[in-house]
């Protein structure tokens, strides 16, 4: 199965007090492997943004009036995500979004069933210590230095790198073992089995090139 690590940036902190998103991002990947498969999209919310929410992800209503809005791309996200393992950093903040919009639309709630809450995995890992996204980041030495803003696209990228922290694997690597046809390659057989012999002159240089040269301190 396929995952997709999703993030979100909003208007506010809920849905229902008439917040609205205003970005989503998804990164498909195989076995943790990214597959180059996207979805991004910034969401025209039709309201206003408050001051804080703009001091965390920069979007303003001049830069998202002319976005599409989320039931122009419902389709398109619910098609993507479709049957897939959905790995959420703090996932019913998300949820609470991405199904509040769905269901203004009666669209299909997303499957819990598929989704995986990055942030109880790093409650049980790591608990009674700060398990945000910028605090593991930290923890496992991944670069922050591109975060000056929230970004949903970037904060994928992230949590990819801490989720395969979190599961204590090593950066997945492809799979080439079918990559060539089998073959009975002999690893000694191309080996020299040459014989060089040594004349006594040689010998002879050697011996007294161990009892002056090797007299000397190199140190």
């Amino acid at each position: 199965m396929s995952e997709i690590f999703l993030d979100t940036e909003t208007t506010g902190l809920s849905f229902k007090d008439g917040h609205k998103l205003v970005e989503i991002a998804c990164v498909e990947t195989n076995d943790l492997i990214p597959t180059g498969n996207v979805f991004h999209k910034f969401i025209n919310p039709k309201r206003s943004i408050p001051t804080e929410a703009f001091k965390i992800h920069g979007f303003s209503e001049e830069f998202l009036k002319d976005k599409e809005t989320f039931e122009k791309i419902a389709d398109e996200f619910v098609n993507f995500i479709k049957n897939k393992k959905i790995i959420i950093h703090n996932a019913p903040f998300d949820l609470s979004f991405l199904d509040g919009e769905l269901g203004l639309i009666q669209r299909e709630k997303i499957n819990k069933k598929l989704v995986v809450d990055s942030l109880e995995v790093a409650r049980n890992k790591f608990p009674g210590t700060s398990n945000s996204l910028d605090a593991l980041c930290k923890k496992f030495n991944i670069d922050l230095s591109r975060r000056t803003k929230h970004n949903a696209l970037l904060d994928c990228e992230l949590l990819r790198e801490v989720y395969i922290n979190l599961l204590d694997v090593k950066e997945p690597k492809f799979n080439l073992s079918n990559s060539a046809p089998e073959q009975n390659i002999s690893l000694t057989s191309d080996y020299s089995k040459a014989i060089v012999k040594i004349s006594e002159a040689q010998i002879k240089r050697h011996k007294d090139f161990l009892k002056t040269e090797l007299k000397k301190n190199f140190y």
